[in-house]
């Protein structure tokens, strides 16, 4: 009896879903918009004085050199 009212009650949600009225979509308006293809680029020169390129011989070793910092917390302890 059990099975039969389930069976009875899924097929009942089924058929009610089925008869729902499809909402009609609502249309959207677009709206186009030109893209600005000229663009200005200023350059501001300032010189700050000669400035010292470094020159390594293995790739990331500025990298390396940066990860590697020590704070006072890392030194050695006196016993």
């Amino acid at each position: 009896m059990k099975t039969i009212i389930t069976f009875v009650f899924v097929l009942f949600i089924g058929l009610s879903a089925q008869a729902q009225t499809k909402v009609a979509e609502v249309k959207v308006e677009t709206i186009e918009m030109t893209v600005v293809t000229t663009i200005k680029v200023e350059k501001r020169v300032t010189s700050m004085g000669y400035q010292v390129a470094r020159l390594y011989k293995r790739d990331n070793a500025r990298v390396k050199k940066e990860l590697s910092f020590t704070t006072k917390y890392n030194r050695a302890k006196m016993a």
